[in-house]
């Protein structure tokens, strides 16, 4: 299935902001937005919001349940060493370890969950819209299916306005909605 895709290249980090604004006031369907670093207020304007942190605080949470009970069962329960007055509950001495095997499990429990939502895995063919998006470019994805075409002559325009330094019509094959 080939889907075709109005492609807006910006240089200038204002007139790409500017340009998401009027693309959304005039309810464009934007596809996606690339930028070279991270701008957080592109998040706020495409109304898109990431429940990772939720599930790293959860993850973070397990980590800490899980580790203590290991620890507090091969020291207290399974194996209890007592020696030099040595109290059965030594948790204190557990904190260093608690902290870093939550730290782990944090980390590589939200690579895999962002991996697996992202659907990044070995082998998989990413759809490049611009090669300029990782170098110092800012990329503004329009979707041309789901629109008349006045409406992408409209987007174009509003584009183009707002200080694209070029704008393109490209179609690709098997890029999911």
């Amino acid at each position: 299935m080939t889907r075709t895709f109005k492609i807006g290249v910006f240089d200038d980090e204002g007139k790409f902001l500017t340009s998401i604004k009027l693309l959304k006031e005039k309810e464009f369907l934007i596809y996606d937005v690339f930028t070279p670093y991270p701008i957080h207020e592109v998040f706020h304007l495409m109304k898109r919001k990431s429940r990772l942190p939720t599930a790293a605080y959860f993850f973070g949470l397990f980590g800490i349940i899980a580790t203590l009970a290991f620890l507090y069962y091969t020291s207290v329960i399974d194996w209890p060493v007592v020696y030099g007055g040595k109290p059965f509950n030594s948790f204190p001495s557990f904190i260093v370890v608690t902290i870093i095997v939550t730290i782990l499990t944090v980390t590589i429990a939200s690579l895999v969950l962002f991996s697996a939502r992202s659907k990044l895995f070995p082998g998989r063919e990413n759809t490049i819209f611009d090669p300029r998006a990782t170098n110092d470019k800012f990329v503004i994805v329009v979707d041309n299916d789901n629109q008349d075409i006045s409406n992408a002559r409209r987007a174009e325009i509003v584009m183009k306005e707002q200080g694209a330094i070029e704008v393109l019509d490209k179609e690709f094959e098997s890029v999911k909605a």
